[in-house]
């Protein structure tokens, strides 16, 4: 069992605090579309396994939860990626990297624009 001044405890409230600083606005159904989008893991593509929120940029590089930078990704993924600069942790894995920054932009974009003329469609 951690205690009060372990590094695990340490890390946990760094984080805590981190993600109290900023501000985090994607939706369920921006996750819900953001999930059918890729089909799968956004990086190495596996299909039909439980899906985690990945940050592109990790939050403690400065991202946060939002749209453009959430993508799905495996477990497996997930936690080998960490907190490592994506497009790095893609040339180290030897994912193709090129393909998994278009897809994520057009992905991204397409939702953005999506989700926009949702919010912003007149109510009656």
């Amino acid at each position: 069992m951690p205690t009060g001044g372990s590094k695990q405890v340490r890390a946990a409230r760094k984080r805590k605090k981190r993600m109290a600083s900023v501000s985090h606005d994607l939706t369920d159904a921006q996750w819900d579309a953001l999930k059918a989008s890729w089909g799968g893991c956004a990086y190495c593509g596996t299909p039909a396994t439980p899906l985690q929120k990945d940050c592109v940029q990790a939050i403690s590089r400065g991202g946060r939860y939002t749209l453009r930078n959430v993508v799905p990704a495996c477990a497996s993924c997930n936690a080998s990626k960490c907190n490592a600069e994506v497009t790095l942790w893609l040339r180290r894995k030897k994912l193709d990297e090129r393909s998994f920054l278009v897809r994520h932009v057009e992905i991204s974009t397409e939702l953005a624009a999506e989700f926009a003329s949702v919010t912003s469609a007149p109510t009656e």
